[in-house]
């Protein structure tokens, strides 16, 4: 039973340092895009609502 627990352990450990690694050259987007995203967004949105009145 200890033996399992010791697996379970160190498998999650490796499983762990394995996803890092992928994920290691992986590129954050920065805030500053993403903010800029939003507000693209939210003006197709009000220009969507101007057609729409009409």
């Amino acid at each position: 039973m200890v033996w399992l627990m010791i697996l379970l352990g160190v498998g999650i450990i490796i499983g762990n340092l394995m996803l890092l690694k992928h994920t290691a050259h992986i590129k954050m987007p920065s805030l500053k895009d993403h903010q800029q995203r939003h507000q693209e967004q939210e003006q197709e949105e009000k220009d969507k609502d101007k057609w729409s009145d009409d």
